[in-house]
């Protein structure tokens, strides 16, 4: 591409590198979550969510388990205003949820936003302002020593504000694009709120650190936020919280990477909805703990419930192929995938494992409410015969022969590939019935008897093109004795190769399928499927429809 030369990095290093984070291989436990749908998220709206349906999704984010959700900005609107004083007023706000608005360090807005928060039982009150280089540069024209400034007057204001106004109040403090600020001077700047604020144990800070535009790699926000932990004043009474976006499309890989690096807290949302390409999206940092063993104090088991409210009261749409909760994460399509999903969950059930490592599966889509009949196994012109196999096993009860399965799977993918559409696990079904079961032209049966003496003799009463035949035969068996008469009638050239059956319901009404395949000279096999109480009339259903695909074909 031309014009690249017009870039250059604009992220700065710590002046001291640790990298103690990168010695870590996973996060054992979950951070305080902070959910920013409906301040961040809300703001990033084509169509800003109305009243009614802020009232709804902050029920939503309640129901899943957020203990903080950031509500608003007061300042910014009178809808804004409106439903943060909804929430107070009507006693909206469970005890054990702590509310957090957002506010620019200007007298006005911090004045205006306390009111707004009159009465609250629990609120934080979290107060910005942006430090990066550039926008000391270009936006505001301050001096490092006028941005800190701007800073310590807004956490001032804060404590006078808080000292004034009934109710519970904590603060916090964003460097607003921190990951463009020199490292030190953020930590300076930070330090200078802190001592403002000066926390204790009992009554702890927030120092927020937004990741407001990406502008590195994830390791690089590792490092910072390791150098502001390991140097922040009263970093024992401090959470050290994140906010990271998405430009470089890093979001989940910065919040980990600076989990890992001493973070305790992440301000995010629920699918990434944020401005620009978005906030980091809570629910796959959250389920990627899950998948690890790790509980992510998130109730996630209605994933659909989930996606299907927050699609309607924001008009957003969660991706098909969106972490975890899109529509298609689990499907597999491609044959060899089938494959091995199928003979994994067969080998789950037989060895009865502790852990899940189904293959392609990362974890158990039950979990998150989904189902395997009509979320993982999806047949299209690139399925093969173990999803096929699997499908009609699980939803429809049908052990097919390995060989049955083969050609099963080749005249679904057929059928696919000349639709153009995926077939459901319905229309598969009724195809294997079309195909293979019950199958009566154009030879017919009207009548067996059997006898036993030295063995099994079968008299055939047969049909083939309106005429009428009736054939004696024996064998070894039932069904061997009228196959052997239909081959004697007809001068019928095959080998009975397969025969297998099992009971389709577990009751004493139960009925019996029986699957044969018949081998011509040629070596190909054709099959065919019986249904009936009796198992010796489902072998000899199996057997008729066989006979007839071979003769079709």
């Amino acid at each position: 591409m031309k014009n690249n030369n017009k870039y250059t990095r604009q992220f700065f290093l710590p002046p001291e590198i640790c990298m103690d984070w990168a010695k870590k291989s996973y996060i054992n436990k979950a951070p305080t979550w902070c959910s920013v749908d409906l301040r961040d998220g809300n703001q990033a709206l084509v169509v800003p969510m109305s009243l009614d349906q802020k009232v709804s999704f902050f029920k939503l984010l309640v129901k899943i388990g957020f203990k903080e959700i950031e509500v608003g900005f007061p300042a910014a609107s009178e809808t804004e205003y409106e439903f943060i004083r909804k929430l107070i007023d009507e006693d909206l706000i469970p005890d054990d949820v702590t509310i957090q608005v957002l506010t620019q360090a200007r007298e006005h807005i911090i004045e205006k936003t306390f009111a707004a928060l009159k009465g609250a039982k629990k609120a934080v009150v979290h107060v910005y302002n942006s430090t990066s280089f550039a926008q000391r540069q270009q936006v505001f024209r301050k001096t490092k020593e006028e941005i800190k400034q701007i800073a310590v007057d807004g956490a001032k204001l804060l404590k006078e504000m808080a000292e004034k106004t009934e109710g519970s109040f904590s603060f916090e403090y964003s460097p607003e694009s921190f990951s463009g600020t020199e490292t030190d001077f953020a930590l300076e700047v930070c330090n200078a709120v802190l001592e403002v604020w000066q926390p204790t144990k009992d009554h702890k800070a927030i120092i927020n650190l937004p990741d407001t535009v990406q502008n590195a790699m994830s390791h690089v926000y590792a490092n910072q936020i390791e150098y502001m932990c390991k140097n922040m004043k009263y970093r024992e009474n401090v959470i050290v919280s994140l906010h990271p976006h998405n430009d470089r499309g890093c979001g989940v890989a910065h919040a980990e990477m600076g989990l890992l690096a001493g973070a305790d807290r992440i301000e995010g949302t629920l699918f990434g909805n944020g401005e620009r390409t978005g906030n980091v999206d809570i629910i796959t940092l959250a389920m990627n703990m899950f998948s690890q063993g790790v509980d992510p104090k998130l109730n996630l088991t209605d994933m659909t419930r989930i996606c299907n409210e927050y699609e309607e009261y924001t008009g957003m749409l969660v991706g098909e192929r969106q972490p975890y909760s899109g529509s298609l994460v689990f499907a597999a399509f491609s044959g060899s995938h089938q494959d091995a999903i199928a003979k994994g969950m067969k080998y789950r059930e037989e060895e009865e494992r502790e852990f899940w490592t189904v293959p392609y599966l990362p974890i158990d889509p039950t979990d998150v409410g989904r189902h395997y009949d009509a979320d993982v196994i999806r047949i299209n012109s690139q399925s093969g015969k173990g999803g096929i196999g699997y499908i009609l096993e699980q939803k429809f009860g049908l052990i097919l022969p390995a060989k049955m399965r083969e050609a099963m799977g080749y005249i679904a993918k057929e059928v696919s590939d000349h639709t153009h559409k995926e077939l459901l696990p319905e229309e598969i079904f009724e195809l294997f019935k079309e195909r293979f079961e019950d199958i009566n032209e154009p030879y017919q049966i009207s009548d067996i008897d059997f006898k036993v003496e030295n063995g099994i003799t079968a008299i055939v009463t047969s049909t083939y093109q309106g005429v009428e035949k009736v054939t004696t035969a024996a064998g070894n068996g039932r069904l061997n004795a009228v196959s052997n008469a239909m081959k004697k009638c007809y001068n019928l050239q095959y080998d009975l190769v397969t025969y297998q059956e099992h009971a389709l319901e577990q009751s004493s009404s139960s009925k019996a399928i029986a699957y044969v395949g018949l081998k011509k000279p040629n070596g190909k096999i054709y099959w065919g499927a019986g249904v009936d109480p009796d198992i010796a009339s489902s072998s000899i259903y199996a057997l008729m429809s066989a006979i007839n695909n071979m003769e079709k074909q």
